[in-house]
């Protein structure tokens, strides 16, 4: 078992994440659906995903996501170390998590998982800081002030990136990809349960196609 973080997957992962600025939050009920979803999303444009841990297919969709070398596949909502393992052995890339568990971000760094955990606090971003890390999941966004929190946020904390996620829809996108201090967004328009219930992929590969258009610097 991996026991030091690699600063280098880190970066790597990150800069995956950054490139089309959009991580899109899957919910997947079915793990045979994850293989065209996969697909979908890629046709889009994306090339990073974090399925959640809300449903019982979550590792068996990472799995089979994972055999894709185009998409980079991440856990979400990992509430436990033993979540941690189950998603690292699905081959999970990276871990989100709602809030900040000291014992989860410990166990990511010891099995060299870069992690991104929730923070809603400046205590709890001096927390990921005293952890090591430098990116923090802004979650829920809205509910919490949405863009007017986080430049109050940055401007103490200007080594810390966001990931803003929930209430994030097209109509305050570029709102938030506007501030530097923003790595990416995380959505779930693009990738709503009804839609992958139905397997309307071409529906999920043009809203997927439309926010990596609109989430690009307008020249």
């Amino acid at each position: 078992m991996t026991t030091v973080q690699d600063d280098e997957q880190i970066a790597d992962v990150s800069e995956t994440i950054a490139a089309t600025r959009i991580l899109p939050v899957v919910v997947l009920e079915d793990a045979a659906s994850a293989p065209a979803l996969a697909a979908a999303l890629t046709a889009g444009g994306l090339r990073a995903i974090e399925v959640t841990f809300r449903t019982a297919a979550a590792a068996d969709a990472i799995r089979a996501m994972s055999e894709r070398p185009d998409l980079l596949v991440g856990a979400g909502t990992v509430l436990t170390p033993a979540q941690v393992d189950e998603a690292a052995d699905a081959g999970a890339r990276f871990v989100v998590s709602p809030g900040f568990s000291p014992a989860v971000v410990r166990h990511c760094q010891q099995r060299g998982l870069p992690v991104f955990p929730g923070a809603a606090t400046a205590t709890e971003i001096q927390m990921a800081l005293d952890a090591g890390l430098t990116t923090v999941k802004f979650f829920p966004a809205e509910q919490l002030g949405g863009v007017k929190m986080i430049k109050a946020l940055a401007a103490p904390f200007r080594s810390v990136r966001f990931i803003p996620t929930g209430g994030v829809n097209t109509g305050n996108l570029a709102d938030y990809l506007a501030l530097s201090a923003v790595l990416a967004v995380g959505g779930t328009w693009m990738v709503a349960p009804a839609l992958l219930a139905a397997g309307q992929w071409d529906e999920v590969t043009r809203l997927t196609a439309a926010a990596v258009e609109a989430s690009r610097p307008s020249a």
